[in-house]
């Protein structure tokens, strides 16, 4: 069976940056939507970014858009977040999801299959 695994994460202080990658096993991705996901504690899961299946088309959440970058490599069935100028409120657990349907949505309820996650702390 397929499976998504998200790495990368850990702690950093404010300003730095973490690369984050979502590899799948099984079954290449390569047509799938892929999309990042974060939930912070006490907070509601929330779209961060999303590459279409082509990988022709990103889209990024309001809060992260001109410091975060997600780019994906068919070659190794990898999807990479590149994080820059991170701060505490981007503390959160980061997850990879894939939609089969490719539909290009920062909606998490299009998504099917989900990584476990990978926590991001950003001290100030």
């Amino acid at each position: 069976q397929v499976q998504l695994v998200e790495s990368g994460g850990g702690l950093v202080q404010a300003g730095g940056s973490l690369r984050l990658s979502c590899a799948a096993s099984g079954r290449t991705f390569s047509r799938y939507t892929i999309g990042w996901f974060r939930q912070a504690p006490g907070k509601e899961r929330e779209f961060v970014a999303v590459i279409s299946g082509s990988g022709s088309s990103t889209t990024y959440a309001d809060s992260v858009k001109g410091r975060f970058t997600i780019s994906r490599n068919n070659a190794n069935n990898t999807v990479n977040l590149q994080m820059y100028s991170l701060q505490p409120e981007d503390t959160a657990v980061y997850s990879c999801a894939a939609d089969y349907l490719d539909r290009y949505s920062s909606n998490w309820q299009r998504y099917q299959l989900w990584g476990q996650g990978t926590q991001v702390t950003v001290s100030s």
